[in-house]
């Protein structure tokens, strides 16, 4: 089955050469819009094609406002920021996620909490969310106060994994009934949606991303997607370096940070969002042909959750248990076919050992048995 598996990428992507997980495409007017770009002088974060590519994104994914930033990981900080999130905090988070997640809330520094995950969805579990904070909470003057540290839980950043989906409906209900800021790490889930709703637009805050990897890129970059006006204007002066305004004068009014998307990146970000919609019905034709072959293997196709529409950033088999897992790695990559397991969990990384958990059972599972396997657009 391994040998048959590889002989199908290969014949997908029709070449004997390597085969990278997730490769970008510049099919567009790339060159085009950097070059008007370039002409123009403004290169850095002030531009028009800045405002262009806020004003599309959130039109595209159905919000009011949009706030470009220089990654997905200055997204996910400023939107902890802007949920009060500080030392002598905590965040609940899952360990099935990219260590990004854990990095921004330690910029805070705060503590994360690591709660297990679905299986069908890999994102964060609202049953085991409604359990911990049952068993481990107590809401006080308005506030989620964990009984174990005596800290209050400021925010919830579930993840959309590999662009699927979690039940992100359930989980924001139970964090408006515990009073936590709601906010959705949705990096790799451009263009996916869940209960006709793109995904990004259930919490407070979303943050995405458009690193090299994902399914449009300007190399880097990020963004912060809202309906919460006042959060879309302290986003933005946050991100600009809290610069008051003046015709001449440097003003800064708190703490701030360089971290406004650079023109040049917007420029190409414009070009590659023109052929998202075309990008995602060719990862989800890709999607269905590993679907159709992988049927009656021993390989499981992870396959988009219920009531979800999956970009298939990243596609997933499930396999029988860790030796084969790791048989399939080697085999796949020493045969020029990048493959990957998932992320170490966040929880067995040395600067997270300590953090508090639940039982993990799903995430240590998956972490034994969950391959991503080539996903790049292949027009």
């Amino acid at each position: 089955m391994l040998d048959k598996t590889i002989n199908f990428i290969r014949e997908i992507y029709n070449t004997d050469d390597f085969i990278a997980l997730h490769e970008p495409k510049f099919l567009g007017n790339e060159k085009k819009y950097l070059a008007e770009c370039i002409d123009s002088t403004f290169v850095s974060s002030v531009g028009k094609f800045v405002d262009e590519f806020e004003k599309k994104i959130a039109k595209y994914t159905g919000v009011a406002h949009a706030v470009a930033t220089s990654s997905g990981t200055s997204a996910l900080h400023i939107s902890l920021i802007l949920a009060g999130v500080s030392e002598d905090t905590e965040v609940i988070t899952q360990p099935l996620t990219f260590v990004a997640t854990c990095n921004a809330i330690s910029y805070c520094n705060a503590k994360p909490i690591f709660i297990d995950v679905d299986r069908d969805t890999m994102g964060l579990s609202p049953s085991a969310l409604m359990s911990f904070l049952e068993r481990n909470t107590t809401v006080k003057n308005n506030k989620c106060i964990n009984n174990k540290t005596n800290k209050i839980i400021k925010a919830c950043v579930p993840m959309h994994s590999y662009g699927h989906p979690c039940k992100i409906d359930e989980i924001k209900k139970i964090c408006e009934d515990y009073n936590i800021f709601l906010i959705e790490d949705a990096a790799e889930s451009l263009g996916s949606f869940y209960k006709d709703k793109h995904s990004g637009t259930y919490g407070n805050l979303a943050a995405l991303s458009f690193n090299g990897n994902k399914i449009i890129t300007a190399g880097g970059g990020g963004c912060i997607i809202t309906n919460d006006e006042n959060l879309a204007k302290k986003a933005k002066h946050l991100s600009t370096t809290a610069k008051v305004y003046h015709k001449w004068n440097f003003n800064h009014d708190m703490i701030g940070y360089n971290y406004r998307m650079p023109n040049l990146n917007a420029a190409l970000l414009i070009a590659q969002l023109e052929k998202l919609e075309e990008f995602i019905k060719n990862k989800r034709n890709l999607a269905n042909k590993y679907e159709t072959f992988f049927k009656d293997t021993d390989y499981s196709f992870f396959k988009e959750p219920k009531y979800s529409k999956s970009n298939y950033w990243l596609n997933c088999i499930v396999v029988k248990d860790i030796e084969e897992r790791d048989q399939f790695l080697e085999e796949t990559n020493l045969k020029g076919i990048m493959t990957r397991p998932i992320w170490t969990l966040m929880n067995k990384l040395p600067m997270f050992k300590d953090a508090q958990y639940d039982d993990l059972k799903n995430s240590n599972w998956l972490d034994e048995r969950v391959v991503n396997i080539p996903s790049s657009v292949t027009i």
